[in-house]
Parts: structure tokens; C-alpha cells; sequence
């Protein structure tokens, strides 16, 4: 079994100096790719680094809600310095948090317009972060048809009418730990009636461990555990879920098979 990690954060702090050891883990689990996602120049450019160490990495780069007060016209430059590299396979991840307000709702608005102008004009598809803001996300990327350039919905938590609101934009709605807890019930009727060829997996390692470890760090290996859950929701196997994530990723990233 296969499995494609398509949003972890192996460039974040807890994992310093310690990745072959995480990404040796996830391999005796069968997690043999994985897609190290940024969120501001200096985590951009450890995904970077991390994609350019290991074959199977590869790097989203981007910049978060949270830090995008940050941003301005030299941090866009560097940015797209970083969005020419060969191993990035996606813009993110971007988009917008209402739960934190770390930085002014405007200011986040007017970020994440910006960089979906950029992937638009770049054709490279897009990570969505969205908490507490599903409506202004989704009028976001409506209006710059994101249809055109692809999308993912990263560790979704709507129910079953925002994800099918989603994937009618043409995106693909990808599931963290959160779909394997029990109290989750949102996560688990729209996770039934995603189509098969629109369906990814993702840790969103150090945070949301899935179920049997939740309440330790999450590492990348554990996309195992979700595959699982979501075989028991979709009343299918683990085999089945991993193959289609799997193909699934390599679509949405434009990867080939051995690549």
C-alpha cells in the first residue's frame, strides 16, 4: 500500500534535525511521498530544502493567513524565486483564518487575492487554508475561477453542502486526523460523498494526530490512520482509499508515477 501525504509540515520545528528518522517511520507505514507546505520565506524555504534532500518530497510554498500582514512586495519577490523551483508542486498554503485574527481580516482578504492572481498567472494549483471563513473563502475563489489553475480544500471540516459547494469549483477536498475522531460529524458525512477522483490524505503534521495516537505530536506516517478511517466511512478498504489518494495527488500536483 502506497500512501501520499499531500499536506504535512516535516519543515516545522519538532522535527529539526530528526527527518530521515520521521520519514524512515512513515515508509515501514507505507507513506512513501509527501508534500512539505510553508507559510512564510523562512518555512518556505526549509521545504524547500527538505524537497531537494529527499526524492520523494516536494514543496509547497506560500504564504498563511496568519503571517500574511508580513507580507509585502519584497517577500512576493523572493516568493517567486521560490515558486520556480522544479520540486514546488503547489501555491500555499493560503487563504483565510477567522478564528485567530492574528492578522486583519482585510489584510488576509486582500493577501490571499493576491496570491491566487499569482497562481492563475503561474497555472499551478493552490492550498486552501480556511477556519472560520468558508464563505469568503469560497466567494474568493470563485471569483478568480479557480477552476482554471486547482485547488485543494486542506483538512477539510465542512459538512456535506460545503464540500459539494467546493468541488463545485473543480477542487478536491483533502482529509486530516480530524475525519477519524468520533466526535466529528461534519468531517464524516462529507467525507462519504466525495468523489472518488477527488479525494486526497494528509497528516497536517505536528498538528491533528489522528486516532489511535491523537493527543501526542503527529508525524507523517500516520496518514495511515486517516486512509483507515476513511475506508470504514466509505465502506471500502484501506488498499482502495490509498491508491485513489494516491493517483489523486499525483494529478492535482502534475507528478509522474516514479517521479
Amino acid at each position: 500500500m502506497d500512501i501520499f501525504d499531500s499536506h504535512t509540515h516535516l519543515n516545522d520545528t519538532p522535527y529539526h534535525g530528526k527527518e530521515a528518522s520521521y520519514i524512515e517511520a512513515a515508509r515501514k507505514l507505507g507513506v512513501k511521498k509527501m508534500a512539505i507546505v510553508g507559510s512564510d520565506t523562512t518555512l518556505n524555504a526549509g521545504a524547500l530544502q527538505l524537497a531537494h534532500q529527499y526524492a520523494n518530497l516536494y514543496a509547497i510554498v506560500g504564504w498563511h493567513p496568519e503571517s500574511s500582514k508580513d507580507y509585502d512586495a519584497a517577500k512576493e519577490a523572493v516568493l517567486l524565486e521560490q515558486l520556480a523551483d522544479p520540486k514546488v508542486v503547489a501555491l500555499g498554503e493560503i487563504g483565510l483564518d477567522y478564528h485567530w485574527n492574528t492578522s486583519p481580516r482585510e489584510i488576509q482578504r486582500r493577501v490571499f487575492r493576491r496570491q491566487l492572481e499569482l497562481a492563475r498567472s503561474l497555472h499551478i494549483p493552490v492550498s486552501i487554508h480556511s477556519r472560520d471563513a468558508f464563505e469568503d473563502t469560497y466567494t474568493l475563489l470563485k471569483t478568480a475561477h479557480v477552476e482554471e489553475f486547482g485547488a485543494i480544500m486542506h483538512s477539510f471540516t465542512g459538512d456535506a453542502d460545503w464540500a459539494r459547494r467546493f468541488l463545485d469549483l473543480g477542487m478536491y477536498i483533502s482529509y486530516s486526523g480530524i475525519v477519524s475522531f468520533k466526535n466529528a460529524p461534519e468531517e464524516h458525512a462529507s467525507a462519504k460523498i466525495i468523489p472518488s477522483d477527488r479525494l486526497l490524505v494528509e497528516t497536517d503534521a505536528p498538528y491533528l494526530t489522528p486516532t489511535p495516537y491523537r493527543g501526542r505530536q503527529n508525524q507523517p506516517g500516520y496518514t495511515r490512520y486517516v486512509v483507515e478511517a476513511l475506508a470504514k466511512l466509505r465502506e471500502t478498504t484501506p488498499e482502495t482509499i490509498a491508491k485513489q489518494t494516491w493517483d489523486n495527488a499525483h494529478r492535482i500536483f502534475k507528478l509522474k508515477e516514479d517521479a
